[in-house]
């Protein structure tokens, strides 16, 4: 079951690493700028595209998201062996990415805190709990 959602999953790592090669290269950069991170982007976007229009099937849901809760560990473990000593010393360019993405990433928690419908609300703390 689980192995339905890995093609989709491989075409977003490929994709996502592809494009942050680019990136890379695009900002004089010698390394892979948020690969790993556009892939988990990619994942999320085209998986719910793809659930929005009824085009997965039960068992590639299932597996999508066997394969989205094992993509946390895999990403960390892809990112430990990252080299951070040479993205510092690479230059300015390295700090300046990472601290964009950081704020821009800061500034879309509040346009997707928006998006969807309202969830239940919590219960008032000044209830009383019954014993």
């Amino acid at each position: 079951m689980a192995i339905y959602g890995l093609v989709l999953l491989s075409a977003c790592m490929f994709a996502g690493v592809l494009f942050g090669d680019l990136l890379g290269v695009a900002v004089g950069v010698e390394a892979n700028v948020g690969g790993v991170g556009f892939a988990m982007l990619f994942l999320i976007v085209i998986s719910d595209y793809l659930l929005e229009r009824d085009l997965l099937s039960e068992k590639a849901q299932s597996g999508i998201n066997f394969w989205g809760m094992l993509y946390i560990p895999v990403v960390v473990a892809m990112t430990a062996r990252q080299n951070v000593v040479a993205a510092v010393s690479g230059g300015p360019m390295a700090i300046l990415a990472g601290v964009l993405s950081v704020v821009v990433a800061f500034a879309f928690i509040p346009i997707l805190g928006k998006i969807g419908e309202p969830g239940v609300p919590l219960p008032d703390k000044t209830e009383e709990k019954e014993v």
